[in-house]
Parts: C-alpha cells; sequence; structure tokens
C-alpha cells in the first residue's frame, strides 16, 4: 500500500499538465473540472500542502485532513451555486496558500479534528471560486473532476512527505518536509503581492 501511495505521489508531483481551462462542450465537463485545479498555482500549493501536513501529523490524519478539504470544498461549490454570496473569496486562497505553507514549515502539531477543521476553512473559499468558475460545465461531473484532482494533488503531497521523512529522519520532524513548507508559504507570499 506504502508503494502505491509512493508511486502516485510521485508521478503527480512530478506531472505538469499541458492544457489550460478545458472547454466542456468539447472536453466534457468531468475533464474541465479535473483540469480546473491544476492550472491555477494558488490551489496546487494549497492542496499539494494539505498532504503534506497531514502525512506529517501521520495516523488518521493521513486520510481524514485530505477527506475534510475535499468535503468542505464541495460544501463551498455548493454554496457558489446557490448564490449565496462569500466575501474575500481569492484573499482567503491566497492566505491559505501562506497559512498551509506554515502549518508545514512548524509541523504544526493539533488533533485530527482541529487540522480538519482548519482546512475544511480555507477548502470551502477554494470550493466556492470553483463553483464561480463553473461556465458551460454541468455541475455534477465537474465537481467529480476537480475533487479527483483535488484527491491526487493531496496523495502527491502525502507522497512527497513520506519520501522526505524516510530521507530527513530528523528528530524535531522532517526537516526537508518542513523546508518544502516554507517554500510553499513563500510561494504563497509571492502570490499575494502580484509578482
Amino acid at each position: 500500500m506504502k508503494r502505491i501511495a509512493l508511486t502516485l505521489g510521485a508521478v503527480a508531483a512530478t506531472c505538469g499538465p499541458a492544457f489550460a481551462h478545458l472547454d466542456p462542450v468539447e472536453h466534457g465537463s468531468f475533464a474541465a473540472g479535473f483540469s480546473h485545479p491544476f492550472v491555477g498555482t494558488d490551489h496546487v500549493l494549497a492542496m499539494v500542502a494539505v498532504g503534506l501536513w497531514a502525512s506529517m501529523l501521520g495516523g488518521r490524519a493521513i486520510l481524514s485532513v485530505p477527506a475534510a478539504f475535499v468535503a468542505c470544498m464541495a460544501a463551498g461549490f455548493a454554496a457558489s451555486l446557490m448564490a449565496l454570496p462569500l466575501p474575500l473569496v481569492e484573499p482567503v486562497i491566497l492566505a491559505s496558500v501562506i497559512a498551509l505553507g506554515l502549518m508545514a514549515m512548524i509541523a504544526l502539531r493539533v488533533p485530527v479534528v482541529a487540522a480538519a477543521a482548519m482546512v475544511g476553512f480555507f477548502a470551502f473559499f477554494h470550493g466556492h471560486a470553483h463553483g464561480s468558475e463553473l461556465g458551460a460545465a454541468g455541475a455534477l461531473t465537474f465537481a467529480l473532476g476537480f475533487a479527483a484532482a483535488t484527491a491526487l494533488l493531496h496523495a502527491a503531497g502525502i507522497g512527497l512527505g513520506v519520501l522526505l521523512g524516510k530521507a530527513g529522519r530528523a528528530s524535531s520532524g522532517n526537516v526537508l518536509a518542513r523546508l518544502l513548507g516554507a517554500a510553499t508559504a513563500l510561494g504563497g507570499a509571492w502570490l499575494a503581492v502580484g509578482a
């Protein structure tokens, strides 16, 4: 099971999609939804950071924290489809990249429920953004597509965390994974200032 997770994480981490937003009429709503998280640097960084932090927490968090993200993202998507307003969507998404990177950088140790709530808060905003960019796509298949892509990005973060954990072996936490968290937070700050 570990080999499968590592392989999926390594493949997802090294793949670069070669497309922009796909036209749902031409490519189908699932493909449009699946491609969507990969074309926004903020989404990629945040979702990989969720998996990285979950791997650092270990135990039940490895599945529970990413699952909470996907579930809350779906709730945010539904709220957007119901035209429920949500202020500051883009600023909170950028803040999520910084915050999630910092959580990994300091290897923040919190109970699984707290970690799930923390990522869930940010996920709601990510989902709302996906809903506002639905366009001509069918809502259900688009949602299934971006949920699958999100899970794949989480798996990439988990795989990176596991690989770096084997390489690092620092008693105070994984130094390499922490550095990746710091780089994520810096990337979020870079995006926030519009560079």
